[in-house]
């Protein structure tokens, strides 16, 4: 599906019928007018448009009321095909879906620094080329790549501003995959798309406002404020890791001293073992110290517990500011949540001012590894069945 066939579906009207089908399947023509409060002609010549573009499906008859059995209605999810890119900072994954999220090819790149602007375009559009080569799925029907870059991003322009991790700044991710490929392409920071991933896919109900924390190589948040993203007016809103925990802290990757990143990534928490372990090969990883902890090493245990803490606190600053009604914890580092979560939960406990805001549901993501790719993929997901969700 080539640029531009999302013209196809800017119709207000025709997204909400769409996305109805798609939440509550199977369902008839009267229960879309019913409950979406539009006539039935307009409900009948939509889904008939929609059917023609092999969108929707109708099923075997449901069940009667009285009069003739309605035919139901079903979103045909091998119609189209979306690819999602969980871009860095250490590895390239990509994925091909179906309309419903299902993974059904896969294909990933490690990153090897330095890295410049040109070489990680290169390894971007090499990971996408094996995942379209290894795929038996018509590429005629892929409507379009969603990008989760870490940093900051300008989702306008898909360009990504600064990559803090990778050091490499205003790389013109959106223009040049669209060149390469002919196809729609959404960038967005990577906390964000987990956050709409975790919204579409996560099992959230009608989440409100949510806020989405992923913790791994670096720390970021994705806000979901009245069923949209929320990016801020500089686009930097969900910086989660760059609150300042320590004015007289270790200096960050991003040049500021004592962020909460310093404390609580992969990489701060492994820092922090070599130096209690008294490792002098400095080849821990945040994973080792996990295995370590589960192993039965206390000063381990110890660690986590107190990484945890201020993991919580942390959590705290984010309920005093924005107050969601849910929290979804994600990224390599929430794998250890045996041993972070208690110690989270309880500074919850003890910091935050209200017994109400103590009380925000604070959980960890069902969709674990592939929250990030999912998110990518719904980025387009949301361009077919909500555009307006995507404001903000």
């Amino acid at each position: 599906m080539q640029r531009g066939t999302f013209q196809l579906m800017k119709s207000v009207n025709k997204s909400i019928i769409l996305n109805k089908i798609r939440t509550a399947e199977p369902i008839s023509r009267a229960q879309i007018a019913k409950e979406t409060s539009l006539t039935p002609p307009t409900v009948s010549s939509i889904v008939k448009e929609l059917m023609e573009q092999g969108l929707v499906r109708e099923s075997v008859l449901g069940n009667s009321s009285g009069g003739r059995k309605p035919t139901m209605l079903h979103i045909n999810t091998d119609a189209f095909y979306v690819i999602g890119v969980d871009a860095g900072p250490e590895n390239v994954e990509c994925v091909l879906t179906d309309l419903t999220g299902t993974i059904l090819q896969r294909t990933s790149k490690v990153l090897e620094n330095p890295l410049t602007n040109e070489q990680f375009l290169a390894d971007l559009k090499e990971t996408i080329f094996a995942l379209l080569q290894s795929s038996e799925a018509d590429q005629e029907k892929i409507i379009g790549i969603g990008v989760a870059m870490h940093g900051v991003v300008n989702v306008n322009t898909g360009t990504s501003l600064i990559a803090p991790i990778l050091n490499l700044r205003n790389i013109p991710i959106k223009e040049v995959l669209e060149e390469e490929f002919n196809l729609a392409v959404k960038v967005e920071n990577d906390a964000r798309a987990m956050a709409l991933g975790e919204s579409w896919f996560g099992g959230h109900g009608d989440a409100d406002s949510m806020v989405a924390v992923n913790i791994g190589r670096g720390v970021g948040a994705g806000i979901v404020m009245n069923g949209k993203l929320y990016h801020g007016a500089q686009g930097i809103a969900g910086e989660f890791g760059h609150m300042t925990i320590d004015i007289n802290g270790e200096e960050c990757e991003c040049g500021n001293r004592g962020c909460l990143q310093t404390f609580v990534s992969g990489t701060a928490i492994a820092k922090r073992a070599e130096k209690q372990l008294k490792e002098q090969n400095g080849n821990l990883t945040g994973k080792d110290v996990f295995d370590l902890a589960e192993s039965g090493s206390q000063s381990c245990v110890d660690l986590l517990e107190e990484t945890g803490h201020v993991i919580g606190v942390g959590l705290t600053n984010l309920i005093h500011l924005i107050n969601p009604g849910e929290i979804v914890l994600g990224g390599g580092v929430i794998k250890s949540e045996k041993f972070l979560m208690p110690a989270a939960l309880a500074a919850i406990q003890q910091k935050v001012l209200t017994p109400d805001a103590r009380g925000t549901h604070v959980t960890v993501s069902r969709l674990g590894d592939e929250a990030t790719l999912l998110g990518a993929v719904s980025l387009l997901l949301v361009e077919l069945f909500d555009p307006v969700m995507q404001i903000g």
